[in-house]
């Protein structure tokens, strides 16, 4: 298939095929086709991705089938045809990666094109495209019984074969990722690439740990040498770990080198177990090859072998040797070819390995001479550290000095110490046996306290009880006297309570007195208060009474006017509604009028401008603004009428207004513009009345909304954007210079004119005879004077733009002046181009006419073509003139001359096609009816077919008029005229 794919350039043979496979309905037969296709797109011709990329869909559809499968085959083609998806995708994406990922680092530079964002989106890639890869590894080990010998039977070989072309993906897809990562990680923070960085760190833990389970598994070890990723993964945070890095090497040995390589012998074996085989057969038809020769029919006829007999045969057995020894030599150098590959995938690997060792050596010489830099610095610091270590070395002995001296005051000082600490303990023991002596004072001292307590304490009690008996006695005395005291306390009390009642009992009965006394007078009191409390309440009765009714009174007006009020509030809602209603109905009817208009034939023949449109519509859309902040105002606050009904009818006015601006535009705009910009006209104008309507509606004013109409509006303020013609590629820098630059070309347009004018006229006079020579030379002589006017009326408007500029510049330059004044200095450049073109038109015209070549209605045209344009240059030349200037009136005769001279022109044409026409008249004497008949109908043919023409024409002037129209608004700035 892969020299299948070379052979044809693509890959179109492979899917007609695969076309006709029940992929669908066999799951062993889809994996090997996803191993076959993985090969396909590593291995083979580079046209195969883009002839697979139109089945990803089928292969998606394949996947998703496949994928309800639970069990078998069916989850890993499911994810098989997913990681093909993904591949394909990657290198459609990214065209400069080969299908087999081998690049140098300069191409993967390349590849992300020196930008940190085609990196950064690389990257991500490549994280999914490795994902894909190892979610197919596992979910192979994982449907694998790992305890049994599983690569050594035919099954578990089936589903192992394909990880050998995901181990050489995985490889490559590693070393990019990783190298990439250092590169990012030198253009962008940290903190950004940490989604990376931990997405990476995954994948290296489940990639390490696949490589190790690959590499012991039996089946890969013959025919794969899988790599060891490294114990820890990159530290990006640090730029020299790059040089760190190995790039994994998948080596192939040399037996499974070149799948090539196996075919090639296995085609000599087959070839010359063919050739027994074919020998054996021949042998057991014909008879042994050896032992006599088939041709030799002598032996058969019972005659003997000749010596020529003989020498074939020789032949024969050295042939036959020979093509053994050439067999063995071919078995030979298809060992040795496989051998030298193998050896050549041993080579490359070491290669790789020795490359990446001298670069890793550069590192390493680059950071030694960093170091050897460093070490320099340290040296010239070490020398300037021995030069203050010497100084420091002086001042040490100037120190030892002084410290020798203060050491011998020391031990001076510590020999008296050692002095009086001797005393001093010779003091200490004289008061420690002070002391001793003391303390047997003290405790003989303690011993006669003690004595002498206990004596105290005895006679201490033996007092108390004495005391205590003295005490009993008094308090017994003491009670005795207490209770005779008492009884005569009572005595005397009870004498004195009688004379107290006694005397309690008057005082009581004269209290008696004055209290009767009181009462009598209280009961007055309280009668006379009755009295005023009745008169009281008889006054608070009547006036309850008359407030009861007043109030009363009050409330019925209250009542009254509250009624009042709110008849009033509803007569004034209705008031207000009625003329929000009027108002909305002359809105509406305006709006209708305006609609109306649109339709009119009469004003199809108005025109307007983009401008014109633009700024119509941006005022109604504002007013729509308003409008819409005024009636939410209304519908909260039915007073706020007044600011409503102003807005409604300006909205109406402007709205009109656009609808008629828009239709106006459209007769001068493209057929597709001005049918969209009709369109969305008539639209506006429907919403816009159905808005006015809903306002006329009381229930439906709540619901009004005019944001259709808003919409509706910017529509047609995008087409007004796109018919809005736009202005001179000129920088107004250069617009002095080209004002001048066009009427000096203009000047000289005239005048190469009038030289061919003159030397035309000689041609004619000395070509020409009669009735042409007069024609020619009448129509010339007109268009001598024509071009004779034009260059007075070219002299008179530099002298009138002089003077304008002179006047109007102040302290400026000429060309600050035209800058500043660009949409005019604009309109005298396209009038001044009109002019020169319309003069060497007119030339090449007249030149057509007298050779007979030309018409003499072109002519007739161009001369009024050149009136148009002397027209336009003494319009713009005017514009900014002083109408009291004599350089005007200069320029308005010099425009009649002109016009005199066109009129000239078109008579001196039309006279002499009015001579050539007498001069061709038909002669009828010598036709015959027939002929007369016959050239009759051809004449209405001719009439026919020119009427048609005709037609054709005026539309195709119409068409060219609006261009012009749209080309001049360009060149002479109308959209600010507007």
């Amino acid at each position: 298939c892969i020299l299948g794919t070379h052979h044809e350039k693509g890959a179109q043979t492979f899917w007609s095929v695969v076309n006709r496979l029940p992929l669908s309905g066999n799951a062993v037969l889809c994996w090997k086709f996803c191993h076959v296709f993985h090969k396909l797109l590593r291995d083979g011709h580079s046209n195969v991705l883009k002839d697979s990329v139109r089945y990803k869909n089928e292969l998606s559809d394949m996947s998703r089938m496949w994928g309800h499968l639970s069990e078998g085959y069916g989850q890993l083609c499911s994810i098989y045809l997913k990681l093909l998806r993904t591949k394909m995708e990657f290198h459609t994406k990214n065209p400069r990666f080969p299908g087999n990922l081998q690049m140098s680092d300069r191409q993967l530079d390349e590849a992300g094109e020196n930008d940190v964002n085609n990196f950064f989106q690389l990257t991500v890639e490549m994280f999914d495209y490795l994902e894909c890869e190892l979610n197919l590894f596992q979910t192979v080990f994982s449907s694998l019984d790992m305890s049994r010998s599983v690569s050594v039977t035919a099954a578990g070989q089936c589903r192992l074969a394909p990880l050998i072309q995901v181990i050489l993906d995985c490889s490559h897809l590693y070393d990019y990722t990783v190298k990439l990562l250092f590169k990012l990680h030198s253009c962008l923070p940290a903190d950004t690439l940490q989604g990376h960085r931990d997405r990476f760190l995954e994948q290296f833990r489940k990639l390490k740990e696949l490589f190790y389970r690959s590499s012991n598994l039996q089946y890969f070890k013959r025919l794969i040498q899988i790599p060891q990723l490294p114990e820890n993964p990159p530290n990006f945070l640090r730029a020299s770990a790059l040089s760190e890095h190995i790039s994994p090497v998948v080596v192939i040995p040399a037996e499974a080198s070149s799948p090539d390589s196996e075919p090639i012998t296995d085609l000599v074996e087959m070839d010359a177990a063919s050739q027994s085989l074919f020998d054996n057969k021949f042998d057991d038809i014909f008879g042994s090859s050896f032992s006599c020769d088939p041709f030799n029919f002598n032996s058969q006829n019972g005659m003997n072998k000749d010596d020529k007999d003989r020498l074939i045969e020789q032949l024969y057995g050295e042939i036959t040797a020979l093509k053994e020894e050439l067999e063995n030599f071919k078995a030979e150098n298809a060992r040795g070819a496989v051998q030298l590959r193998g050896r050549a995938s041993e080579l490359e690997a070491e290669l790789a390995e020795q490359q990446h060792l001298k670069q890793q050596a550069q590192d390493e010489s680059e950071f030694l001479r960093a170091e050897l830099e460093e070490l320099k610095k340290q040296r010239e610091d070490t020398e300037k550290a021995q030069r203050s270590l010497t100084e420091i070395e002086r001042r040490a002995q100037a120190n030892e000095q002084r410290y020798s001296k203060l050491k011998e005051k020391y031990s001076e000082l510590v020999q008296n110490h050692a002095d009086l600490l001797r005393k001093n303990a010779e003091v200490t023991k004289q008061i420690t046996v002070a002391r001793q002596a003391q303390g047997d004072v003290e405790r003989e001292k303690k011993e006669l306290e003690d004595s002498f307590q206990r004596v105290s304490e005895q006679a201490q009690r033996k007092s108390q009880e004495q005391a205590e008996v003295l005490e009993t006695l008094k308090r017994e005395l003491a009670a005795s006297r207490h209770e005779l005291q008492v009884l005569q306390g009572t005595l005397e009390s009870s004498t004195q309570a009688g004379e107290e009642q006694n005397t309690r009992i008057a005082s009581l009965e004269q209290e008696r007195d004055r209290l009767s006394q009181a009462a009598e007078q209280h009961r007055d009191k309280m009668a006379a208060l009755q009295a005023e409390l009745q008169q009281l309440r008889d006054t608070l009765s009547r006036e309850q009474e008359s407030s009861r009714t007043e109030l009363e009174t009050l409330q019925a007006q209250l009542r009254d006017k509250q009624s009042t009020e709110r008849a009033l509030q509803q007569r004034l809602a209705e008031e207000q509604l009625s003329l929000l209603q009027g108002t909305a109905h002359e809105a509406e009817r305006m709006v209708q009028d305006a609609l109306a208009r649109m339709e009119d034939p009469a004003h199809i023949s108005c025109t307007g401008s983009a401008d014109c449109l633009l700024s119509q519509t941006l005022a109604a859309s504002e007013c729509a603004g308003r409008l819409q902040d005024a009636h939410s105002k209304y519908l909260s606050d039915g007073a706020a009428v007044g600011s409503l009904l102003p807005c409604l009818a300006l909205f109406a006015h402007l709205v009109s207004n656009t609808l008629l601006q828009g239709s106006a535009t459209s007769h001068v705009a493209p057929v597709e513009s001005a049918d969209r910009l009709l369109e969305l006209c008539k639209q506006c104008g429907s919403e816009t009345v159905s808005y006015l309507s809903a306002l006329q509606d009381p229930g439906m004013v709540a619901s009004a909304d005019c944001s259709l109409v808003t919409a509706c509006l910017g529509q047609i303020s995008a087409i007004g954007e796109e018919l809005r013609p736009r202005g001179l590629d000129v920088r107004q820098e250069e617009l002095g210079d080209l004002v001048d630059k066009e009427m000096a070309a203009t000047a000289a347009a005239i005048e190469t004119a009038s030289a061919r004018i003159e030397e035309m006229l000689s041609k004619a006079r000395a070509g020409d005879t009669g009735v042409k020579l007069e024609v020619n030379e009448r129509i010339l002589g007109s268009c001598t004077g024509l071009m004779q006017a034009i260059r007075v009326l070219v002299l008179a408007s530099k002298d009138l733009q002089r003077e304008i500029v002179e006047s109007g510049r102040g302290a400026a330059s000429p060309k600050e002046f035209y800058a500043k004044n660009s949409r005019w200095t604009e309109g005298l450049i396209s009038a001044s181009k009109a002019v020169g073109w319309g003069a060497t038109v007119m030339v090449d015209a007249a030149d057509l006419v007298v050779q007979g070549k030309g018409t003499f209605e072109e002519l007739m045209v161009c001369s009024r073509e050149i009136a148009a344009s002397t027209a336009q240059l003494v319009a713009a030349s005017k514009v900014k003139a002083d109408k009291d200037s004599a350089n005007l009136c200069k320029l308005q005769q010099a425009s009649r001359g002109v016009n005199q001279a066109t009129a000239s022109v078109v008579a001196s044409t039309k006279a002499g096609k009015s001579q050539v026409e007498e001069k061709d008249s038909m002669d009828f004497s010598s036709m015959t009816l027939t002929q007369i008949k016959r050239q009759e109908m051809d004449s209405q043919v001719r009439v026919l077919e020119l009427e048609t023409q005709l037609q054709k024409e005026r539309q195709k002037l119409g068409e060219l008029r609006k261009k012009h129209y749209e080309l001049a608004g360009v060149a002479e700035g109308w959209e600010e005229d507007g």
